[in-house]
C-alpha cells in the first residue's frame, strides 16, 4: 500500500479485506466475543483461504497448492 487514495496499489488487499468481510464477519453476531477470540476467528480465517479455500484463477486450487505447484512453497 502506498499513498492515500491510490486504489490501484492495493487493489489486492481490498479484494482480500472485501472477500473476508463477505464470508467470515457479515452475518454473524460478534456480541460478547472478547478481543482474543476475535483474534483468533480472523487468523482460523486467514488459515483456511490460503490453505483450504479453492480460487478459480489457480485452476481451483488453494493459494498454498498454487505455490507449491510452481516449487515456491
Amino acid at each position: 500500500m502506498t499513498k492515500k487514495g491510490c486504489s490501484s496499489d492495493n487493489s489486492a488487499c481490498e479484494g482480500f479485506f472485501g472477500r473476508m468481510k463477505n464470508e467470515m464477519f457479515y452475518g454473524r453476531n460478534f456480541a460478547g466475543v472478547t478481543i482474543e477470540a476475535f483474534i483468533q476467528i480472523i487468523n482460523d480465517y486467514i488459515i483456511w483461504y490460503n490453505t483450504k479455500r479453492l480460487k478459480a484463477s489457480l485452476g481451483f486450487m488453494s493459494p498454498m497448492e498454487y505455490r507449491k505447484s510452481l516449487g515456491l512453497a
